[in-house]
């Protein structure tokens, strides 16, 4: 099994780029995303409300295999046309913000009432509020379950591989085509996905009591 590692070890350092690289940009750009629909969940205005719920349950709804391949598959099919790892990150991001979004509203939402009532009472606007007081809170209350999603969103990566993306899964999948050895490659690549999940699980854990009860 070492001698079937180090022979696929220079392949195996790009597909971890990667899947860290895919990583990376769809929860960055997915955070962004989901806080706007967070928002928009919790907004006065019913139309941007039934939005959002649309766009949840529509993203939670489905699985994610079937959104990577309708962008991959189909928007070229109405003219737009992506390349693998676009396509990749693009669903990534769509299906992982809708996840964000309830993270981050149920975050706001545990937020004490009396926050808001004491920010309201300095004079303090909507979204100055938001921003100095009820957001910090939330988004501290939020970590445990924004941080379980980034862990998902990892393992996620691996369907990057049905639309000829060339991380750790499809790595695997032709070095055991080329070897039949594939019981050995998918362990191997099994490892490498759980050492960085634990990587961020530790992480996570290093954050919680970082901030806890800074805020709460």
């Amino acid at each position: 099994m070492i001698e079937l590692f180090l022979r696929a070890l220079p392949m195996l350092k790009s597909a971890l780029l990667m899947t860290i690289w895919l990583s990376a940009v769809s929860f960055l750009l997915g955070s962004i995303l989901g806080l706007l629909i967070a928002f928009s969940r919790i907004s006065r205005f019913p139309v941007l409300r039934g939005f959002a719920f649309c766009y949840v349950s529509i993203f939670r709804g489905t699985p994610l295999l079937v959104q990577m391949l309708l962008v991959y598959f189909g928007l070229p099919t109405i003219g737009i046309a992506l390349d693998p790892v676009a396509s990749a990150i693009t669903a990534l991001t769509l299906f992982s913000a809708s996840y964000l979004s309830e993270n981050f509203r149920a975050g706001i939402l545990a937020v004490d009432k009396g926050q808001w009532e004491a920010a309201m009472s300095m004079g303090m606007g909507y979204w100055v509020s938001m921003k100095r007081i009820i957001l910090p809170q939330g988004l501290v209350i939020a970590i445990p379950t924004v941080g379980s999603r980034l862990i998902a969103l990892v393992k996620d990566t691996s369907l990057a591989s049905t639309v000829t993306v060339v991380e750790l899964t499809r790595v695997a999948d032709q070095v055991g085509a080329a070897t039949f050895r594939y019981m050995e490659m998918f362990l191997t690549v099994g490892v490498i996905y759980w050492v960085i999940n634990q990587m961020l699980t530790i992480l996570q854990t290093y954050l919680e009591g970082r901030f806890a009860g800074r805020y709460l």
